[in-house]
């Protein structure tokens, strides 16, 4: 009978260390825009643990991004960029009301699931520009109590606009306005959730705010850690990036493409549990779930023979992984190159997940673990395969070239 310690990494329970890590990553304070709390704060130390001395640290002009060079002296290798992003949806203050609420901006936050939680303010501080201070013990609200809600909004027939959220920062005496602008909060200042993950009631599963996306950037991250401390790569670049402004269009990501022209382009975001996902039913989506391995996605701009070199190094190992599709786009980061006019072959690769975007998202860690280690396998192939350019440009499909298929009846179960 298989055991704790003889289960493959991907099979057995995530390690307190790396649960920790993992945990670090994600609270790290970095809404849009502002997000040197994860990449320079966090994400920089712990690659300096572990990275040789030939490795460069990318950082930009005009985002807090950052990207870990394995081999910047060696442009002519084949080279990967895996990108999570570092940035978290965020709510802004709008204005300022005379009774000392401050009403704010839920940006890509469903508002209903903002009442009553628990969140932080950041603000720069008026006297000393440029540094900024934290606000802890407020809760975003919008009615203040049922007994003031009209009966539609009470019977459920009508819900919470973004226009009726505000910042309680239980303000009272006189002139309330006056006590919220001498603290030197202004419009745009962000909010975020307070929420650090925890384990979950059922085994190996973790709730909390921003699954989305610090665990790309973990992902991202650990796979690093685990290519070097076996030994590295010889024939592959790889770029692990950390972008920014994913959430309000993936501009990030694009810069760091832009700027360094990777090859091929790893996307790491999460997605949808579809399958637990209430009332979507005759939506007829792709059953992807929670707990059954990482996914790649497949179609809108993703590269055939990219993902086919993911199954074959998955396969091999015999790590889980499930496929889902993409249309137009693929909603993630794996856009890069082609949002940054390069030429690169590029696919996503997510973690499925219920309740995103709210500060309860919910993930299981096999499925984590297995798109750390099936990424692992993807380089460990291509590095022994000796991958080149001219092995992307030779391995586009050719659908006239498809054999006849014919009926066939399933295969009996035993």
């Amino acid at each position: 009978m298989s055991t704790e310690k003889t289960k493959k990494p991907w099979e057995a329970s995530m390690p307190q260390t790396q649960f920790d890590l993992m945990k670090s990553i994600l609270s790290a304070p970095s809404p849009i825009g502002l997000e040197g709390a994860m990449t320079h704060g966090i994400l920089e130390p712990y690659f300096k643990t572990f990275a040789p001395k030939g490795w460069k640290t990318h950082r930009f002009v005009g985002n807090a991004g950052v990207v870990f060079d394995s081999k910047p002296d060696d442009r002519d290798a084949f080279t990967v960029m895996i990108i999570g992003h570092a940035d978290k949806i965020r709510m802004q203050v709008r204005t300022i009301g005379e009774d000392g609420k401050i009403w704010i901006d839920s940006d890509s936050f469903l508002p209903t699931t903002l009442i009553g939680h628990e969140v932080q303010l950041f603000s720069e501080d008026p006297d000393k520009l440029g540094s900024f201070r934290i606000i802890e013990g407020g809760t975003i609200e919008a009615i203040g109590a049922i007994h003031f809600a009209d009966a539609k909004l009470r019977s459920g027939d009508r819900g919470i606009k973004k226009t009726m959220l505000y910042l309680e920062l239980q303000i009272h005496g006189d002139k309330p306005k006056a006590q919220i602008e001498a603290l030197g909060i202004q419009p745009g200042d962000p909010i975020i959730l307070n929420r650090p993950i925890k384990k979950g009631f059922s085994p190996d599963t973790f709730y909390g705010a921003y699954l989305d996306n610090g665990l790309g950037c973990f992902v991202a991250a650990e796979v690093a850690r685990i290519i070097e401390e076996g030994g590295g790569l010889k024939n592959i670049r790889v770029l692990y990036t950390m972008a920014s402004h994913e959430e309000i269009g993936r501009f990030g990501s694009r810069v760091a493409a832009g700027e360094l022209r990777p090859n091929a382009v790893i996307g790491a975001d999460v997605t949808h549990d579809y399958k637990a996902a209430p009332g979507i039913g005759d939506r007829r989506m792709t059953p992807i779930k929670m707990a059954e391995g990482f996914t790649v996605k497949t179609g809108s701009v993703t590269s055939p023979y990219l993902n086919l070199l993911y199954k074959e190094a998955c396969q091999k190992e015999g790590i889980p992984f499930q496929e889902t599709h993409g249309g137009r786009d693929t909603g993630t980061d794996a856009m890069a190159p082609f949002l940054a006019s390069i030429d690169a072959a590029t696919t996503s690769i997510g973690f499925p997940i219920r309740n995103m975007h709210t500060i309860s998202e919910l993930g299981h860690t096999k499925d984590v673990l297995t798109a750390i280690w099936g990424t692992v396998a993807l380089l460990k192939h291509m590095d022994a395969k000796g991958t080149c350019v001219d092995d992307f440009k030779d391995n586009h499909p050719r659908l006239d070239q498809a054999a006849p298929l014919n009926h066939r009846a399933p295969k009996e179960e035993e």
